[in-house]
C-alpha cells in the first residue's frame, strides 16, 4: 500500500511544481502593474524632488490667503488668548508634521506615499480608509473652492484699484478667469512638475504678508485704537471666539498634503527621505513664524478691534501697493490650489484605473482633471458662503488631519509607556485638538444661520 500510495504523492508534488511558476509569474504580473501604475500617478510618479522642493511645497500649503484674516481673528479673541492660540497651534502642528516625517518610512523597506496609506496601516485596511479620506478631501477639495473665491476676490481688488472709471465686474467672472489658468495648469502631470509654481507661490505668500504688516507698521496706530473684544453679548464673544479658532485652524491644513510631498523625496537605507523633507519643514515653518505673527500681531496692534477682515482692506492707500499685494495673492493661491489639488487627482486616478479598470492613458487624465476644476469653480460661483460652510465643516477635517490625528496614530503603532513625555504630549495635543474640532464648527454654525438671509445663489 505504501509503495501504491507512493506515486499520487509524487503526482501532487509534482503538480505544484507544475503550479508553482504561474503563481509566481501572476505575483510578479500584480507586481509589475502596480510598479507601472505608481510610475503613471501623480505623487509617485517622480521621485526625484530636492529638500528645498518640500520647503516651498509645505510653505505654500500652509501660508494661505488666510494670513490676511489673522489680526481679525486675533480682535475676537484678545491679546492673552490670540497669542497663545497662535503659538500653540504652531507648536503642536510642527510636532505633529515630525510625527508624520517619522512614520513615512517606519516600516523597512515600505514607503507610506499617502495619507491614507498610513491610516491603513494604522487602523486597518477599510477603518483607515473610512477615517482619513473624506477628512483629507474636505481639507483639499475645500480649500481648492476657497482658493477659487479668494482668487476672484483678489482679481477684483485689482482691478478696482487700478481703474476707479472702469466697469465693474461681478465676482462670478473674475472666479471664472482664475478658474482657467487652472484649467490649464492641472494638466502639469506630477508633483515635481510644479515645483517652479510652487516656489513662486511660496515667494508671493511671504512677500503679501510683508506688505500686510509692514505697510500697516507704517501707517501707525489709529486714532481712539480700542483692544477691547467687539461684540454685542457675552454669547456673540463667546461664538466669535470659537469662529476664530476655526480660522486659526484652517491656517494650519498643510498636513494634508505632507506624506505626498514627501514621496517626491528619494529614499535609500543609508539617506532615508524623512532627512531633507524635515529640513524642508523647518524652513517652511520659518516662513509660517515670519508671515503669521507679524501679520496677526502688527495688524491687530495697528488697528485693534476695528481692524477688517482681510488686513489689506483696511490699509486703503496707497492703492499701487494693495493692487500689487492682492496680485502676489492671487499668484500665490494659483499655485496653492495646485498643490491641493494633486493629492485629489492621485485618489482619482487610482479610483478609475484599480475599481473601474479604465486604462491609464492621458485622455483619461485630461477629462477628469478638467471636470475637477469646473465643478470647484461651479461651486465658488453658487455659493456665496461657502467660506462659512466650511469654518464648519473644517473643523472635523482641518484640526484631526493637523492637530490630533498623526498622534493618535503614533500612539497605537509606536506605544510609548503610559505617562512618558511622548505619552503626555501626544494626549495634551489630542486633548487640543478635540476641543478645537468640538468648538469652531459652533461659531460658524451660528454665523450661517444669522447670515442666511443675506444670502444668494450665484451672486
Amino acid at each position: 500500500m505504501t509503495q501504491a500510495q507512493t506515486p499520487p504523492a509524487a503526482a501532487d508534488n509534482g503538480g505544484a511544481k507544475q503550479l508553482a511558476p504561474p503563481v509566481v509569474a501572476a505575483a510578479g504580473d500584480e507586481a509589475a502593474q502596480r510598479k507601472k501604475l505608481e510610475d503613471w500617478l501623480p505623487i509617485t510618479g517622480s521621485r526625484k524632488a530636492k529638500w528645498w522642493y518640500s520647503a516651498f511645497h509645505n510653505l505654500t500649503a500652509m501660508v494661505g490667503a488666510g494670513v490676511l484674516s489673522l489680526p481679525f481673528a486675533m480682535s475676537r479673541m484678545g491679546w492673552g488668548p490670540g497669542v497663545v492660540v497662535l503659538i500653540l497651534s504652531w507648536a503642536i502642528t510642527l510636532f505633529t508634521l515630525w510625527q508624520m516625517v517619522e512614520m513615512h518610512e517606519m516600516v523597512p523597506g515600505k514607503r507610506f506615499d499617502r495619507y491614507h496609506e498610513l491610516g491603513q496601516h494604522a487602523f486597518g485596511e477599510k477603518l483607515g480608509l473610512y477615517i482619513v479620506v473624506p477628512q483629507q478631501l474636505l481639507v483639499e477639495v475645500g480649500t481648492c473652492i476657497v482658493y477659487s473665491v479668494t482668487g476672484g476676490n483678489s482679481m477684483k481688488k485689482v482691478h478696482d484699484s487700478i481703474c476707479n472709471n472702469c466697469p465693474t465686474f461681478r465676482t462670478s467672472w473674475w472666479i471664472v478667469i482664475f478658474s482657467s489658468v487652472n484649467f490649464v495648469l492641472c494638466h502639469l502631470p506630477n508633483f515635481n512638475s510644479m515645483s517652479v509654481i510652487s516656489f513662486v507661490a511660496a515667494a508671493m505668500s511671504i512677500s503679501y504678508s510683508t506688505i500686510a504688516w509692514a505697510a500697516s507698521l507704517a501707517r501707525g496706530v489709529q486714532p481712539d485704537v480700542s483692544y477691547a473684544i467687539k461684540s454685542r453679548s457675552a454669547a456673540d464673544a463667546t461664538f466669535n471666539f470659537f469662529t476664530s479658532l476655526g480660522d486659526v485652524a484652517f491656517a494650519y491644513a498643510g498636513h494634508s498634503v505632507a506624506l505626498e510631498i514627501q514621496a517626491t523625496i528619494p529614499s535609500t537605507p543609508e539617506k532615508p527621505s524623512k532627512g531633507p523633507m524635515w529640513r524642508g519643514v523647518i524652513l517652511a515653518y520659518i516662513g509660517v513664524a515670519f508671515c503669521y505673527f507679524p501679520v496677526a500681531i502688527l495688524g491687530y496692534y495697528i488697528f485693534g478691534d476695528s481692524v477688517a477682515d482681510n488686513v489689506l482692506i483696511g490699509l486703503e492707500h496707497p492703492s499701487w501697493l494693495i493692487a500689487v499685494a492682492n496680485i502676489f495673492v492671487v499668484i500665490h493661491v494659483i499655485g496653492g490650489y495646485q498643490v491641493f489639488a494633486m493629492p485629489v487627482f492621485d485618489m482619482m486616478e487610482t479610483f478609475m484605473v484599480v475599481k473601474l479598470k479604465l486604462p491609464p492613458s492621458s485622455i483619461l487624465r485630461f477629462v477628469s482633471r478638467t471636470v475637477y476644476v469646473a465643478i470647484t469653480m461651479l461651486v465658488a460661483i453658487a455659493v456665496p458662503f461657502f467660506g462659512s460652510l466650511l469654518g464648519f465643516l473644517g473643523g472635523f477635517a482641518f484640526a484631526p488631519t493637523s492637530y490630533f490625528l498623526p498622534c493618535i496614530m503614533w500612539l497605537k503603532l509606536y506605544k510609548p509607556k503610559p505617562f512618558s513625555l511622548s505619552w503626555t504630549v501626544n494626549w495634551t495635543c489630542i486633548v487640543l485638538g478635540l476641543l478645537l474640532m468640538t468648538l469652531s464648527p459652533i461659531g460658524a454654525l451660528r454665523n450661517i444661520i444669522l447670515s442666511a438671509k443675506d444670502y444668494t445663489f450665484f451672486s
